[in-house]
């Protein structure tokens, strides 16, 4: 079957975005791909299409739960039974269902803690295997958004299983980190295809001083439904309590269950939240077309988080905005955060010399479990991990206090040029926010009961 006439018939597009094609047909041919594709442009297609025309299962192995969730959905939508996340929110022997009856599924999608445990393991080398897919792929990388050292477990994983086909998916990834993904995921060099960060649809602005009273006049004054990210849970409940008397609100984070979890995003998919007041536990790859607004209420700690973010709007290509906003002394809870990997390192530096020495950090406990006596790599990757953090939290500090372009500035940080620019770039090129039209009736025509009466009966005579 050609790839348009699949296109149409099982997923209802008429053509390919920027990038989507040359993946799959390289993958089609035999060829495992790192794929750099903006957010919001249909990363899952790459992997979607190619499945029904590879014999065997593809396996999907991504971050958050909530991501899996939403994949799946996504394909019972189209119609796809054979779909299932094979994760922590499932029971025991749901988890013990799934694995044996796993041959029937065409796509799994799992976690990577999950994927590297030894009965997954055994049930996967057990079958014939297609693809295996990594989204969200800067998380293998130490320069990545988050430390979990079964990402870089990953290749010993897809070796057992016997699988030679992979693809890594991300939205962004600067040179280094693709260079990261590269070494760390695939035998042999995988074929690149790279495509701008930029989402030209969405306008960037930054706002300095009071930012509870900005948000409020923000959340009276925007158009259509939006999300606000914070950097804690506690600052999300607080603003919900303050919020939910007056606006179609909820709020989203890691301490909800997975129920929970589920109905909450499915009623913002639905429409019926204006707002969802969330962490960084809710977005990735949540496929509500219409979102017009994402804010800021917290700041992130790197441009890479920021575009994944602010990524989630406007995926329908129409006008969207990502707002930013800034009192003095924000970066300091990222400060703490990054003085807690400082105490790991300094830690392990201690437990090197005083070897009967007991203590309970997590980070390393799960690093020596992983990788036991490879004491060196992770001092390496502490050291590297704790000055890349600060570089890119000095890169957001530089976007909030730029004069010039912000666009470009985020482009120009993953190695981009940015060759054009839309009429409502930024804030620091003219751009205004798009608000709420009033529709109030003219005080002059008032439709009281009497002006109703008086129509009626003045037709009335007409006739």
């Amino acid at each position: 079957m050609e790839l348009i006439e699949l296109l149409k018939t099982k997923f209802n597009y008429d053509h390919f975005r920027p990038g989507q094609q040359e993946i799959i047909e390289s993958l089609l041919s035999g060829n495992s791909v790192l794929g750099m594709l903006p957010t919001g442009t249909g990363k899952s297609l790459c992997y979607q299409l190619p499945g029904y025309l590879l014999e065997g299962t593809v396996i999907i192995i991504s971050p958050l739960i909530s991501l899996m969730e939403d994949q799946v959905t996504q394909l019972q939508r189209l119609g796809e039974k054979r779909a299932v996340a094979l994760n922590s929110v499932l029971s025991s022997w749901e988890k013990q269902l799934v694995l044996s009856e796993a041959q029937k599924y065409k796509f799994i999608f799992m976690s990577p803690e999950m994927f590297l445990t030894a009965n997954v393991q055994k049930t996967l080398q057990a079958m014939k295997l297609s693809l295996v897919v990594v989204d969200e792929a800067h998380c293998i990388s130490q320069w990545g958004i988050d430390f979990r050292p079964e990402y870089l477990k990953l290749a010993d994983g897809i070796k057992k299983v016997n699988v030679s086909l992979v693809l890594a998916l991300t939205a962004t990834a600067t040179k280094s980190v693709r260079q990261d993904i590269q070494r760390l995921l695939f035998n042999d060099e995988a074929q690149e295809f790279i495509y701008s960060v930029d989402r030209p649809n969405i306008s960037f602005f930054v706002y300095q001083g009071d930012k509870l009273k900005k948000l409020q006049e923000l959340v009276e004054s925007l158009a259509g439904s939006g999300i606000v990210y914070c950097a804690t849970r506690k600052k999300v409940e607080e603003l919900y309590k303050l919020l939910k008397q007056t606006h179609a609100v909820a709020y989203y984070h890691g301490g909800l269950s997975g129920q929970e979890r589920r109905m909450l995003q499915q009623q913002f998919l639905a429409g019926d939240l204006q707002l969802l007041i969330a962490t960084n536990a809710f977005g990735m790859g949540i496929n509500k077309d219409n979102i017009r607004f994402v804010i800021h209420y917290d700041l992130p700690d790197s441009p890479e988080n920021y575009l994944q973010e602010v990524g989630r709007a406007g995926r329908d290509g129409q006008p969207s905005q990502a707002i930013l906003l800034y009192e003095e002394g924000d970066e300091h809870i990222h400060h703490f955060l990054q003085e807690q990997t400082n105490q790991s390192k300094k830690l392990f530096e201690i437990k090197q010399k005083i070897t009967d020495l007991v203590f309970e950090d997590p980070l390393i406990k799960k690093w020596e479990q992983f990788f036991p006596n490879q004491e060196s790599r992770l001092l390496d990757l502490l050291s590297k991990r704790g000055v890349t953090k600060k570089v890119q939290l000095k890169k957001m500090l530089d976007y909030i206090s730029t004069a010039n372009c912000r666009r470009k500035f985020l482009v120009s940080y993953f190695d981009e040029t940015l060759h054009k620019k839309n009429s409502n770039c930024c804030d620091n090129d003219g751009a205004t926010l798009a608000i709420k039209i009033s529709k109030e009736i003219p005080s002059e025509t008032p439709f009281t009961w009497q002006k109703i009466v008086q129509k009626i009966f003045k037709n009335a005579k007409k006739d």
